[in-house]
């Protein structure tokens, strides 16, 4: 594992997955990508593992998608783009359907795929200050690979909205959605996910993991038809980035002026 993306620690059940791009806002580009489903495929399968916590190192949960990743993938073919978003896509499938409860505390801030992790996960905290949104459409995208995870997370409703506007929100509206169950003060956070944690020990291990599954079961949900999902949406987000819309998006937000899409009221 590269530490320089990503650390794992092991706190006796317990797992503590980092991401640990802190100057970068723990934002991800292939190889984190690649680095956090293989983390998260192993401890799932780790039999000394009761639950497994997703955070974020430094002030940010996590920005989404890296500037130098998403200024590689704009001058890629829609092939390229295509497999580039399945790989995200395996993330959060790996993520979502994880045997073992997963808790995001969500240190910090979270836009675009960083929402994504937080509603793959089975529980969600945050800290008080934290910001949110689904940007992708400010760049001529949407956000397609992990919609499925946010709808389910805070609804179809909440998704028409927040999918086509890309507003800012800050914690306690993200509480008030259902993307996270908890908002606390910083001080707070780590109490909190050991809460949470202490709750899910003095359950039996197996009722567990196949509570999760009856919830996924009973939602009409499974790993198959999800896949089905992913690349239908994989195909979706690679036609936008090459799409002229998704190009000047694209080109807008490294070059940091307004695009030519944008207009004012």
């Amino acid at each position: 594992m590269n530490a320089q993306l990503l650390t794992v620690e092991r706190r006796a059940a317990i797992a503590v997955v980092t991401l640990n791009r802190p100057d970068l806002h723990n934002a991800f580009d292939e190889h984190l990508i690649a680095a956090l489903t293989d983390a998260i495929a192993n401890l799932g399968q780790d039999s000394d593992v009761r639950a497994l916590v997703l955070t974020g190192a430094g002030p940010s949960f996590s920005a989404g998608a890296d500037m130098n990743w998403m200024r590689r993938m704009a001058a890629a073919s829609e092939a390229a783009n295509r497999d580039d978003a399945e790989g995200l896509a395996a993330l959060m499938r790996t993520l979502a359907f994880c045997p073992k409860p997963t808790i995001a505390r969500v240190n910090g801030s979270a836009f675009g795929g960083g929402v994504g992790l937080i509603s793959c996960c089975d529980v969600a905290i945050s800290v008080d200050a934290a910001k949110f949104a689904l940007t992708e459409t400010k760049l001529g995208l949407v956000p397609a690979v992990i919609s499925p995870y946010v709808i389910d997370a805070i609804g179809f409703r909440q998704c028409r909205r927040y999918f086509q506007t890309a507003e800012i929100f800050d914690a306690e509206r993200a509480r008030q959605i259902g993307l996270v169950h908890d908002v606390v003060a910083a001080e707070a956070l780590d109490a909190a996910v050991d809460r949470v944690i202490s709750a899910l020990l003095k359950a039996g291990p197996i009722a567990v993991g196949e509570a999760k599954a009856l919830a996924f079961r009973v939602a009409g949900r499974d790993l198959a038809q999800q896949q089905q999902i992913d690349q239908d949406n994989a195909r979706l987000i690679a036609r936008l980035r090459v799409s002229a819309e998704g190009q000047e998006g694209l080109s807008a937000f490294l070059d940091k002026r307004s695009p030519a899409f944008a207009t004012k009221v």
